[in-house]
């Protein structure tokens, strides 16, 4: 048995209780898959990311409670928060690389930490019958991304009072639907729904705004948008679109330290 340092980090919030939760460890060496699972299974949360120091940059792995994914926002900026907070890292930005999303990267400005990702290209489809059922109200449009659906509503209320079937969403073979419309207050908000990768509802998804921020900038003809996702904790992001890459900032405040015997 060893003992390994972690860290639960509020990311997308300047406040604890607030954002999105998620696990960090920073570790000497990779551990096996199947451990990485059973933590993450055992913390229950959103999402964990485990992070591997390289020469460098840093190598790092999410997972949910059921599943690894191929790119997770807000564990990644909860991952910088930690790297810079508590390993003294030398300088404003931290590179990581992802087996499954390639090279990334989360710069600092004082109390702001901003993501630098691909975008998602995405592709106007067909209404999919298991998504519609298990929504009240039909979307004005239906997009689909690398891995998430992304339904169009006309307004904040539409996103506020959906109370989707999440039984039926899990057989939508997705990692998650979006839906979003504009804004009363931001140039738009957002819910993330994702039964079938184990979190019935994210509170706030860094990942999914590489989706939203292109589909918003062409939209509404520009490149620097603000955002809420507007899940029982809520989230505050700014986007910027540079090219092919969508920059995401917010801030991270640390809830937990504390050692796991594995």
């Amino acid at each position: 048995m060893r003992k390994q340092k972690m860290y639960q980090v509020d990311a997308f919030s300047d406040t604890v209780f607030g954002g999105n939760p998620a696990a960090v460890c920073v570790l000497e060496t990779q551990l096996d898959d199947d451990l990485m699972q059973n933590i993450a299974a055992e913390n229950n949360l959103a999402e964990t990311a485990f992070v591997v120091r390289r020469v460098s940059d840093y190598e790092i792995r999410w997972f949910t409670p059921t599943t690894e994914v191929a790119l997770c926002g807000h564990a990644t900026l909860a991952s910088a928060h930690v790297l810079f907070t508590y390993f003294e890292h030398p300088t404003d930005t931290i590179s990581f690389y992802s087996p499954h999303s390639g090279n990334l990267s989360v710069s600092k400005n004082k109390d702001l930490l901003t993501l630098d990702f691909p975008t998602d290209q995405i592709t106007k489809v067909n209404p999919v019958k298991e998504i519609l059922e298990a929504f009240d109200k039909c979307p004005l449009e239906m997009y689909k991304g690398k891995t998430d659906y992304l339904l169009l509503y006309e307004t904040q209320n539409d996103i506020e009072q959906s109370n989707p079937n999440l039984h039926l969403l899990k057989k939508s073979n997705a990692r998650g639907i979006i839906i979003t419309a504009p804004g009363k207050e931001v140039d738009f908000v957002s819910r993330f729904f994702a039964p079938g990768s184990g979190v019935d509802e994210d509170p706030v998804t860094g990942s999914a705004h590489t989706t939203l921020t292109p589909f918003w900038s062409e939209k509404l003809g520009k490149t620097k948008l603000t955002a809420q996702q507007l899940s029982q904790r809520k989230g505050e992001l700014s986007c910027e679109l540079q090219g092919e890459r969508v920059k995401i900032t917010g801030k991270a405040v640390t809830y937990l330290i504390g050692d796991i015997y594995i």
